[in-house]
């Protein structure tokens, strides 16, 4: 078993940043994938980043890539998302899973937090 609670959401303006936590406890964090997704209103669930265990490969959505940065700290059991040039679309709740496994666009998780709102103004 993995708990996971995120932290760090809130509302932002346009262009804006924020850093998503997300600590973990339970199973040992240092080994295992860690991702990030998330969930606007009305739509699915999407695949954000994911980290693997050692922290040396990363994967993003396309729709993120060269803004957001996924990143660890196995000392302290966290997942970080640093957020920059944020935009109206990035609007969702932010899910922080642990265990992840997939490819492409196509990623799962078996532990998940509760989740954290980010909101961007326009």
């Amino acid at each position: 078993q993995v708990q996971l609670v995120e932290s760090g959401g809130g509302l932002v303006q346009a262009g804006g940043s924020l850093r998503l936590s997300c600590a973990a406890s339970g199973r040992t964090f240092s080994s295992i994938n860690m991702g990030w997704f998330r969930q606007a209103p009305g739509k699915e669930r999407e695949f954000v980043a994911a980290i693997t265990w050692y922290g040396g490969i990363m994967y993003y959505a396309d729709s993120v890539k060269g803004r957001f940065t996924i990143s660890r700290d196995n000392a302290k059991n966290t997942v970080y998302l640093q957020m920059n040039s944020l935009k109206p679309e990035d609007t969702a709740v932010y899910y922080c899973a642990a265990n992840v496994k997939g490819s492409g666009v196509s990623w799962s998780g078996d532990y998940w937090g509760q989740g954290t709102q980010v909101t961007v103004s326009s």
